[in-house]
C-alpha cells in the first residue's frame, strides 16, 4: 500500500494543512473539497496512519500528522529540485559544474565566480578541486572537469584549449630571521643555491623530471600552499609566493621580499582556463569563466 502514494497525495495534505481545512485547499489546487477529502482519506488508508482530526469543525493535525508533514514537505522539495535540473539539462545546462583550480588563483575571485554561479545556476551544483601542476590538468584530460584554472604549469596538452584569464604577480619572500634576509640588493644564484628552496610538488606525474622556478638543488617539495606559507613564516626555507596571499605579512613584517638575481623585480604568472577542445565549456561553466575574468 505505501508504494502507492503519490505526489499528488502529498501535496495535497501539503496544501491541506498551509491553507488551513479542506476547502480552501480545494480552492488552491482548483478541486472540488470532496475530491480533496477523498485524496487525504485514501492517503491515510494507504499510510494507515491518521494524519487529520476531523471532529472540530476544521481539521486538525494528528501528532502523527504533523511528524509525517515534515517528511512530505521534503519529497515534494526534492522531486521541484529533481524537475528544475531535468528541465535545465533539456535546456542545454550542465547537471553540474565540475572545476580544477590552480591553488595559485585568487580566493576572493573564486568565491566572487561561485557565488555568480549559485545564484544564477541555483540547480547545477559546483564540485571543486583545489590543486597544482598537473594536479589542475589531469581532471579535465580525465574528463572529470569540464574546466581547470592554471597557472604554476605553463605547458598545456594539445587536447586543451586555453584562455588567458590574468596575470598573477610573485614575491619571492623569506622570513626576517633567515640568513637571505639581511642581503642587500639582489641576491646572488650562489647564496640562493645554499639554501633551502620551499616549492609545491606535482601529486600526478604529468611534469615528472620537470621543474618549474627551481632554482636550489637544496629544496622542499610541499603539496600545501597553506603549509609553504607557514613553513617560510617559520624561516624554514626561501620561495615565491602569490603577493595577494603574503601582502598582510609584508606589511607586519612577518615576511620580508628578497631580490634574486636573474629573477624579474616583478615575476608574473600568466593564468588561464583550459578545456577539452571536443568539450567545450556549457553555459554555467561559461558564465563561471566571465566571472573569473573580471
Amino acid at each position: 500500500m505505501l508504494d502507492a502514494v503519490t505526489i499528488d497525495q502529498l501535496r495535497t495534505f501539503i496544501a491541506a494543512v498551509d491553507q488551513g481545512s479542506f476547502s480552501a485547499a480545494g480552492r488552491k489546487l482548483r478541486r472540488a473539497q470532496s475530491v480533496v477529502s477523498q485524496t487525504l482519506a485514501n492517503l491515510e488508508a494507504q499510510l494507515g496512519v491518521k494524519l487529520f482530526d476531523r471532529s472540530a469543525r476544521y481539521p486538525r493535525l494528528t501528532e502523527e500528522g504533523r511528524s509525517l508533514l515534515v517528511d512530505a514537505r521534503s519529497v515534494a522539495d526534492n522531486i521541484d529540485g529533481f524537475k528544475a535540473r531535468a528541465r535545465a539539462m533539456r535546456e542545454g545546462l550542465e547537471p553540474e559544474l565540475s572545476v580544477a583550480m590552480d591553488v595559485m588563483y585568487p580566493m576572493a575571485a573564486l568565491t566572487r565566480a561561485a557565488t555568480h554561479s549559485r545564484k544564477t545556476y541555483p540547480h547545477t551544483p559546483l564540485r571543486l578541486y583545489v590543486e597544482v601542476l598537473g594536479g589542475v590538468i589531469k581532471p579535465v584530460l580525465d574528463r572529470r572537469c569540464s574546466i581547470g584554472v592554471i597557472g604554476s604549469l605553463p605547458v598545456v596538452s594539445n587536447e586543451l584549449q586555453s584562455e588567458p584569464l590574468l596575470d598573477l604577480q610573485l614575491a619571492t619572500v623569506v622570513s626576517p630571521a633567515h640568513p637571505l634576509a639581511t642581503t642587500r640588493g639582489a641576491v646572488s644564484a650562489a647564496a640562493v643555491a645554499k639554501q633551502v628552496q620551499l616549492v609545491l610538488t606535482d601529486r600526478t606525474a604529468l611534469t615528472e623530471g620537470r621543474d618549474f622556478g627551481v632554482l636550489s638543488p637544496l629544496n622542499w617539495r610541499l603539496a600545501d600552499l597553506g603549509a609553504k606559507h607557514a613553513f617560510l613564516r617559520a624561516g624554514l626555507g626561501w620561495g615565491h609566493m602569490p603577493l595577494h596571499m603574503v601582502e598582510a605579512d609584508l606589511d607586519s613584517g612577518a615576511l620580508v621580499k628578497i631580490r634574486v638575481q636573474g629573477v624579474a623585480r616583478d615575476m608574473l604568472m600568466p593564468m588561464s582556463v583550459v578545456f577539452r577542445k571536443d568539450a567545450p565549456p556549457g553555459p554555467a561553466a561559461r558564465a563561471f569563466i566571465a566571472q573569473l575574468k573580471r
